[in-house]
């Protein structure tokens, strides 16, 4: 009987000791799984700064600006409606850029910044970065229209044209990374390529009264198409402006109201 008892409680003691290892094995896999998917999460949080992050090199570049007949705008603030400009073109803003930022648009590359204000942009580190690094643009336009009106940008088309605003590239992925924001009294709104067409009421104009915008486009860090499939993409923007009442209606002879 005591050979039985001994037996049995050898073989019990076997039994608890590969439980023990088994879940001993269970909880180091377990344990691994975890960590792995700690890493994939972490990994997916930031792979758009980590795979953009050594620059974003712009091949070519383009811009062009358009208004309607009753609203113009202008680089610098004049004292006539007819001092003003019904279109910019990428010549005319880099020009402003290098004159008063020190580079050229045209050589120097963006590179993935962010915003919580849309006046102070940061890298991933957090380290602020200046407007005169050309990581992101900045430039004035200054409106002035016959008339009081909401200035709105629009992705519509006007008669017989295609001078919607709108941003290109060969590659069709960094439309949706970049931003536009306009600065005016303090209130800011942002053009993202990635909610479609849209017209965004910018801000009020009073009749033959200068009304200056602070404007800036970047590429956003934080963006899930901000990969490292986006160097050496080139980009082309389009920005129109148009004058509508309080109601949306437009004021330039079509009806833009939506």
């Amino acid at each position: 009987m005591v050979l039985w008892k001994n037996r049995r409680s050898i073989l019990i003691g076997k039994r608890k000791v590969q439980k023990d290892k088994m879940d001993g094995k269970q909880m180091v896999h377990t344990s691994i799984l975890l960590v792995l998917l700690a890493l994939v999460s972490i990994t997916a949080a930031t792979v758009a700064w980590f795979s953009i992050a050594d620059r974003t090199k712009v091949r070519s570049m383009s811009m062009e600006i358009t208004t309607g007949v009753n609203l113009r705008f202008d680089l610098d603030a004049h004292d006539t409606f007819d001092e003003y400009v019904k279109t910019l073109g990428f010549e005319q803003i880099g020009e402003r850029i290098e004159q008063e930022k020190g580079f050229k648009m045209s050589e120097v590359p963006l590179e993935p910044v962010t915003t919580t204000d849309y006046a102070e942009f940061t890298f991933e580190t957090g380290t602020v970065v200046g407007a005169e690094k050309g990581a992101y643009l900045e430039f004035t336009l200054n409106f002035m229209s016959t008339q009081d009106m909401d200035v709105y940008l629009t992705t519509e088309d006007s008669s017989g044209k295609t001078d919607g605003t709108k941003i290109e590239s060969s590659n069709p992925e960094l439309p949706n990374a970049m931003r536009i924001s306009f600065t005016s009294d303090n209130e800011t709104m942002v053009y993202d390529p990635g909610n479609g067409d849209v017209d965004i009421r910018l801000f009020s104009l009073k009749k033959e009264k200068n009304q200056p915008v602070i404007v800036h486009i970047w590429i956003e860090g934080t963006d899930e198409a901000c990969t490292d499939a986006l160097r050496g993409a080139d980009y082309q923007i389009s920005m129109r402006f148009v004058g509508k009442d309080e109601n949306g209606n437009g004021l330039d002879g079509t009806s833009e109201s939506r």
